[in-house]
């Protein structure tokens, strides 16, 4: 039996590479040929700290947090990174174990790490994340499977939070129809959402929506059904994000959204593709993912506009 489990273990954890990132240690890292480091943290979050290509990381890091953990004493932070969670934000309980707490590490390989959460006692889901890198590209397959452990029915969707770094351009294609008239609402002040905001950091262009610097209120919301969110980096890196949408099906956000950029600050941007309700029996499980790639892209120069004419090649391959 001994030897059974040690042959199990070489082998679920077969060719993994650990190192020391951000003051954690044992972080999980993949990469491959194609010019593309990931790392993932399971320690705080089980979040993803590095999505670099020829080692430009175009995740934001928060220094002042660097190696924090649940058990580190010091007040618990907006962690900085590649996050994921669940929600609707303002329905589903608070759940600090699921978005703090150290991780299990199911799985590792050279391009591949499956990590799991506790069953959090808030909302009696657990959360199991894989990431893959492909060989040759830059291709990140970021899939999160949530399991209602709980003997009640659990109404919760896939909610994705990444902070980007700072100072980029927020690029979405438009669909045909949106229910906003300006195809995005504004978020404040307070509990007022504007379906009418009018900044002049936001602008519609040739099929798309482009958030341009930090708007007068930073949460904005989408239903676009395209799928896509792309983000420029000063770093001449375009960040897309391609995920699943499902316009016969219900989303559980106030408004029926399918993206949330919040964008305070010029440090950071935050990316959130939003997946439809699920309603898990006791013993369910749902799952969706979300497929990133990074692109070599020139950030404009002296307040020139995006070429979108070459962004949408991009995003159409």
């Amino acid at each position: 039996m001994r030897l059974l489990l040690t042959l199990l273990f070489m082998t679920t954890f077969l060719h993994a590479e650990t190192m020391n990132s951000f003051g954690y240690t044992n972080c999980f890292v993949l990469k491959n040929t194609a010019h593309t480091r990931v790392i993932i943290a399971p320690q705080a979050g089980g979040r993803i700290l590095e999505y670099a290509y020829d080692g430009v990381n175009v995740l934001y890091q928060d220094p002042t947090q660097a190696g924090w953990t649940s058990t580190s004493g010091t007040p618990a932070p907006d962690p900085c990174g590649g996050r994921f969670d669940v929600g609707p934000e303002f329905i589903l309980p608070r759940h600090p174990a699921l978005w703090l707490n150290a991780w299990e590490v199911v799985a590792a390989s050279a391009r591949s790490a499956t990590i799991r959460s506790v069953i959090d006692p808030a909302t009696g889901l657990q959360l199991t994340r894989t990431f893959t890198l492909d060989e040759t590209t830059s291709h990140l397959q970021c899939r999160q499977t949530m399991r209602n452990c709980s003997s009640n029915t659990v109404s919760c969707c896939y909610w994705s939070r990444t902070l980007a770094t700072g100072h980029g351009i927020v690029l979405i294609p438009l669909s045909a129809w949106s229910r906003f008239p300006k195809h995005y609402i504004m978020y404040g002040p307070g509990s007022v959402m504007n379906f009418m905001p009018d900044d002049p950091a936001i602008r519609q262009r040739d099929g798309f929506l482009e958030i341009i610097a930090p708007p007068e209120r930073p949460k904005l919301g989408m239903d676009a059904q395209t799928g896509v969110i792309a983000y420029l980096t000063r770093d001449n890196l375009l960040f897309v994000k391609h995920f699943a949408v499902y316009p016969d099906r219900p989303y559980a956000e106030l408004a029926g959204l399918t993206i949330s950029i919040w964008y305070k600050e010029t440090s950071r941007c935050e990316l959130e593709p939003i997946g439809p309700l699920e309603r898990l029996a006791p013993g369910a499980e749902a799952t969706y993912e979300e497929n990133w790639t990074l692109h070599p892209f020139p950030f404009p120069q002296n307040n020139a506009p995006v070429d979108l004419t070459h962004i949408r090649k991009l995003l159409d391959k």
